[in-house]
C-alpha cells in the first residue's frame, strides 16, 4: 500500500467475538494471516497458540510460513524480578491492589484513559467535586479507592484520590464509573474546564477495596478519610 511504500506504520486491532474464537488453526492462517492482513513477517511470544482450543502452536505456524512465503520469528519471555511478563500477570496484580507490582511489569503505572462527562454532581454536594469517566468494561481487572494522578488537565499531573466501581452506596444499577477527586484543582481551569478533555489516571496505590456506607453522611466522612489518606501517603514519599 501507499502507507507501506512510505514507511507508514498501523495497527490493525480484530475484535475477539465468539465467530474469531472459532477459527480453527488453519482458519486463522488462511483467512486472518493471509488474505486479510497478507502477512510477510510474523513475530510471536515463545507460548504464542491460536485457533479453536489453542490448537495452533508455533511449529504449524512455522511450516505455514515455509509453504506461504511468510517469515516466522518467536521472542522469547520477558522476565521482571523473576517473574514472567504477561498479560494475565498484570490481571493478577490488578486484582490483588498490588499497583507497585503492575507498574513493575507493565514499566509505568497502570492507567485509565477517557473523556470527561458529566454525572449526577452528587460530589460536589458532598463538598468533593469529582471528574467522571465512564469505563467501557463491566468488570475492571482493578476496583476500590486509589491515591492517584491525573493526566491532562495542566503542564503537571494532578495528585487524587479515586473511586473504580459501581458505587454501591449510591448506585443500584452495576455500572462501572472512574471518580477522581483532585487534591489541588489547577488556578487556571475553571470548574467546569474539565468536561469534555481526555485525561490519563495513573492508579498508584490502593487504599481499599469498595465500602458501603449507610447514607450520605458516612460515606461523605469514608471520602474526607479517604482524601486525607491519600494526601498523606503522596507525602510519604515527597
Amino acid at each position: 500500500s501507499e502507507l507501506q511504500r512510505c514507511g507508514v506504520q498501523h495497527t490493525v486491532v480484530a475484535r475477539f467475538d465468539r465467530a474469531f474464537a472459532a477459527l480453527s488453526p488453519q482458519a486463522f492462517i488462511d483467512e486472518v494471516l493471509l488474505r486479510s492482513l497478507r502477512a510477510r513477517y510474523v513475530l510471536v511470544g515463545d507460548d504464542f497458540r491460536f485457533g479453536a482450543r489453542r490448537a495452533g502452536d508455533y511449529a504449524m505456524l512455522d511450516a505455514a510460513g515455509d509453504a506461504h512465503g511468510f517469515d516466522v520469528a518467536r521472542m522469547m519471555s520477558y522476565e521482571v524480578h523473576g517473574l514472567r511478563v504477561s498479560s494475565s500477570a498484570v490481571r493478577d496484580a490488578l486484582a490483588r491492589g498490588d499497583m507497585p507490582g503492575a507498574a513493575a511489569l507493565l514499566g509505568r503505572p497502570y492507567a485509565i484513559s477517557g473523556h470527561v462527562v458529566h454525572g449526577r454532581k452528587l460530589g460536589r454536594t458532598l463538598g468533593f467535586r469529582t471528574l467522571n469517566l465512564r469505563f467501557g468494561h463491566a468488570r475492571p481487572a482493578a476496583m476500590g479507592i486509589f491515591v492517584v494522578q491525573v493526566h491532562g488537565l495542566g503542564a503537571m499531573p494532578l495528585p487524587g484520590v479515586a473511586s473504580l466501581g459501581v458505587r454501591p452506596t449510591v448506585e443500584d444499577a452495576g455500572r462501572v464509573l472512574l471518580e477522581v477527586h483532585c487534591l489541588d484543582w489547577p488556578a487556571d481551569l475553571a470548574a467546569e474546564g474539565a468536561y469534555g478533555r481526555v485525561v490519563s489516571v495513573q492508579l498508584l496505590h490502593k487504599l481499599h477495596d469498595e465500602r458501603k456506607y449507610p447514607g450520605l453522611d458516612a460515606l461523605q466522612a469514608g471520602i474526607a478519610q479517604d482524601t486525607a489518606d491519600a494526601r498523606a501517603w503522596l507525602a510519604a514519599r515527597r
